[in-house]
C-alpha cells in the first residue's frame, strides 16, 4: 500500500481542535503526520487538496441497506460504495432486513459482506425484538459479540414501554445505544404526511406531531430510570427538540440525530403527491426545520444521520397513500447540510464536521471520528452540482433533491490508507483554490 500524501488542504478536527491549512501523511492505512509542510517518502502518492477540506470521514448512524432480502433495491456493497461517494468511511446498517437481523449469525453475515465490499466500513445494528414483532427481547449479548454497535427495531417503534425499559437496561450491559423510531402507532395509523393544512388540501391523512412526541418523553423518562442511553432516530419537530433539550439539562443518557431532509424540506414537497417525498417520519413545517437547524447549531441534537431508504422505482410510483416511506440520502447528505446549513444557516464547517464524523463516533463507540486514526475525507465545499440519480452509485434513484442545484461534495475518501472513492475534480491538474470556512 502506497502513502497517501494530502497536500495543502484546510485540516479541520473539532477532536483535536484543528482548523488548519497544511498536510496530511498516511502510512500503512494510519495517519502519520498532520499539519504544516511535509515531504514524504520517495514512493508517496501526493493527492492535490489545495481549496479542499480534509476532515474525519463522515459516520452514517443510520441507513438501509436492504441486504438480506431486497437485494434488487441496494446491497451492502452498492450501499457502501455510495457512502463512500457522499464522504463517508462508515455507516451502521439497520436490522429490518429479510430476515431481520435479530441474532449472532445475521450479524456475522454483514459483517463478512461489508469486508468484500471494501469501501465504507459498514457496522451492523441488531433488533431489539426478535423479528422486530416488539414482544420478545433479542439476545443482545451474541450480537454484540458478533460485531452489532447498537440496538434498534428501526421502522417499526418499541411500543411497549416495558420492553422499551428492559432493553436499555440489557443495553447498559453491553455498552450500546438504544436507537428508538418515535411514533406512537394508534395515532399515526393510517397517516402518510404532517398532519396540517398541506395534508387537510390534499386529502391525505395526517400523522400529528404529536405521535412524535409522545414516543420522545416516554423514552427519555425511562432512560431516567434505568440510566440506559437512549438515542432518539430522525427527529422531525420542534416539540420533540424541546423535550430532548429537557432531558440533557436533567444530565439524562439521550441522543438524538436529524436528518438532511428534516433540515432542508417542509411539507410542501409533498405537493403534486410526491411521493419522493413520503418518509416517516414526514416531513413538517418550516418553523419544525427552523428548530431542528438551531438544534444541530447548539448541539441540542447531537448528530446528522441520512435514514438512506432505497425503494425500487415501480414502489414509488403508486398512489402517494400506498407508496413506500424514505428517500435515498447518503450521496446528496453532505451538500444538503453544507447547501442549506453552512451556505445559508450560520453553521461552521468545523460544527458539521463534529456532527457528521466526530459525535457519531464518540456516541457510538466506533472507530474514526479523528483525523488521528486514518479514516479521512477530502471534501471541495464550493463545487455546485446539480442533483441526477441516474449517477448514484446506490441501487435507488428515489430522491426529493432530482434537478436541484447543491454545493459542497467529496472528492477524496480514504479508508485504512485507501482511496476508495475519488471524484473527476480531485488530484492534479485542478483549479486551485482556497478552502473556505
Amino acid at each position: 500500500m502506497k502513502p497517501l500524501l494530502l497536500k495543502g488542504g484546510k485540516l479541520i478536527d473539532p477532536s483535536q481542535n484543528l482548523n488548519e491549512i497544511g498536510d496530511l501523511l498516511i502510512s500503512n492505512g494510519k495517519v502519520d503526520g498532520i499539519g504544516g509542510s511535509i515531504t514524504g517518502p520517495d514512493d508517496v502518492e501526493i493527492v492535490d487538496c489545495d481549496g479542499f477540506i480534509v476532515s474525519p470521514g463522515f459516520i452514517d448512524v443510520h441507513c438501509h441497506l436492504r441486504e438480506p432480502g431486497r437485494e434488487d433495491v441496494e446491497t451492502i456493497a452498492t450501499g457502501a460504495r455510495a457512502a463512500a461517494a457522499g464522504g463517508f468511511t462508515a455507516v451502521c446498517a439497520m436490522p429490518n432486513t429479510d430476515p431481520v437481523t435479530d441474532n449472532q449469525a445475521a450479524v456475522g453475515f454483514i459483517v463478512r459482506q461489508a469486508q468484500r465490499a471494501a469501501a465504507a466500513r459498514v457496522y451492523p445494528i441488531g433488533a431489539i425484538s426478535v423479528g422486530q414483532d416488539g414482544k420478545a427481547l433479542a439476545e443482545f449479548g451474541e450480537m454484540v459479540g458478533a460485531g452489532a454497535v447498537a440496538v434498534s427495531d428501526d421502522g417499526r417503534p418499541v411500543a411497549s414501554a416495558q420492553l422499551m425499559r428492559t432493553a436499555l437496561e440489557y443495553a447498559r450491559t453491553f455498552k450500546i445505544p438504544v436507537i428508538d423510531h418515535c411514533e406512537e402507532p394508534t395515532l399515526s395509523a393510517g397517516g402518510a404526511m404532517n398532519e396540517g393544512i398541506v395534508s387537510a388540501q390534499l386529502g391525505l391523512k395526517g400523522i400529528p406531531a404529536e405521535a412524535e412526541e409522545i414516543m420522545v418523553i416516554r423514552d427519555i423518562l425511562l432512560a431516567r430510570l434505568t440510566g440506559g442511553h437512549v438515542h432518539l432516530a430522525h427527529m422531525s419537530t420542534k416539540g420533540s427538540v424541546e423535550l430532548i433539550r429537557w432531558g440533557k439539562d436533567r444530565g439524562i443518557r439521550v441522543t438524538a440525530e436529524v436528518c438532511p431532509h428534516h433540515l432542508s424540506l417542509t411539507e410542501e414537497s409533498v405537493r403534486g403527491y410526491e411521493t419522493n417525498a413520503k418518509m416517516n417520519p414526514p416531513l413538517r413545517t418550516a418553523k419544525d426545520v427552523e428548530a431542528l437547524r438551531q438544534a444541530v447549531k447548539d448541539g441540542t441534537i447531537d448528530l446528522i444521520a441520512t435514514d438512506h431508504a432505497p425503494h425500487h422505482y415501480d414502489e414509488k410510483e403508486r398512489e402517494f397513500a400506498d407508496a413506500p416511506n424514505g428517500i435515498v440520502g447518503l450521496e446528496t447528505a453532505l451538500a444538503v447540510v453544507v447547501t442549506n446549513l453552512v451556505e445559508n444557516g450560520g453553521l461552521g464547517f468545523s460544527d458539521l464536521v463534529d456532527r457528521m464524523a466526530c459525535s457519531p463516533a464518540r456516541l457510538f463507540n466506533l472507530p474514526g471520528g479523528s483525523l488521528k486514526r486514518g479514516a479521512v475525507a477530502a471534501v471541495d465545499p464550493s463545487e455546485r452540482w446539480k442533483v441526477d440519480p441516474s449517477k448514484f452509485l446506490s441501487k435507488g434513484r428515489n430522491s426529493p433533491y432530482t434537478g436541484m442545484t447543491l454545493v459542497g461534495r467529496a472528492a477524496c475518501t480514504i479508508v485504512a490508507g485507501s482511496v476508495v472513492y475519488r471524484s473527476g475534480n480531485s488530484g492534479r491538474g485542478r483549479e486551485s483554490k482556497r478552502a473556505r470556512g
